[in-house]
């Protein structure tokens, strides 16, 4: 009976044309994965509306393409080739983000082929290893409760290259300039620094021992920054 559960629905089909009963059951089927995948992703993670609708049809449409192109090589390529042409009409997304687009086209395709089991399996174990490694904070790097993104307003005759070494070497671990904008016309820099705090609670004093340094400027410091297309 388990075989038979896990029997692609064209296995059995005598000729190469997809019935309407199959081209909805595929289709039907690749939505509900789909609109499941974008359920599962919803949680701890920040997303959009347009991205959860993205997620909630790609299967759909991978899943028709794959049935229309039914074993033509020639034709499969092109229509990669077409798909391809999208990554670069779009903005770059996070690795996750990534993933999980790949999760549902991947979905789609085994639906496309006719293997609906198969396709709910693997969607199944994938949405849940996902949930597994987001739940136990996996890939997370243990310092980031003390990781910073410390910017500095300094004047133009302030020596920025080692004038704050001496305060990072007493609150931080570790510490980088990223970059460095003048504004104001000139008269003023703005420094940006990644840092790693050694003890958290004793941010305030860094800060006020900054301030003396760079004649109470603007100072501003935040959770560590990351780019979005960061892999």
């Amino acid at each position: 009976m388990l075989q038979e559960i896990f029997k692609g629905i064209f296995d059995s089909s005598v000729s190469d044309t997809v019935t309407l009963k199959n081209f909805l059951i595929c289709v039907f089927s690749s939505l509900l994965l789909g609109l499941f995948i974008a359920i599962v992703y919803t949680y701890r993670n920040r997303y959009t509306g347009s991205f959860l609708l993205t997620l909630a049809l790609i299967p759909c449409v991978v899943c028709v393409v794959i049935m229309m192109v039914n074993g033509n090589i020639g034709a499969g390529v092109a229509v990669a080739g077409a798909f391809s042409l999208v990554r670069f009409r779009s903005a770059p997304g996070s690795a996750k983000e990534i993933a999980n687009i790949f999760l549902a086209m991947g979905a789609g395709l085994i639906c496309g082929m006719g293997y609906i089991a198969y396709a709910v399996l693997f969607t199944l174990i994938l949405c849940l290893v996902m949930l597994i490694l987001q739940l136990i904070g996996f890939g997370k790097r243990g310092g980031s409760r003390k990781e910073r993104t410390l910017k500095i307003t300094i004047p133009e005759d302030l020596n920025y290259t080692d004038v704050f070494d001496g305060i990072f070497e007493k609150y931080t671990s570790y510490h980088m300039l990223t970059s460095v904008k003048t504004s104001n016309m000139g008269s003023l820099f703005k420094l940006k620094y990644n840092i790693s705090l050694k003890d958290p609670s004793k941010e305030k004093e860094m800060i006020d021992a900054l301030r003396i340094r760079n004649g109470n400027l603007e100072i501003s410091m935040s959770l560590l920054e990351n780019t979005s297309d960061e892999l």
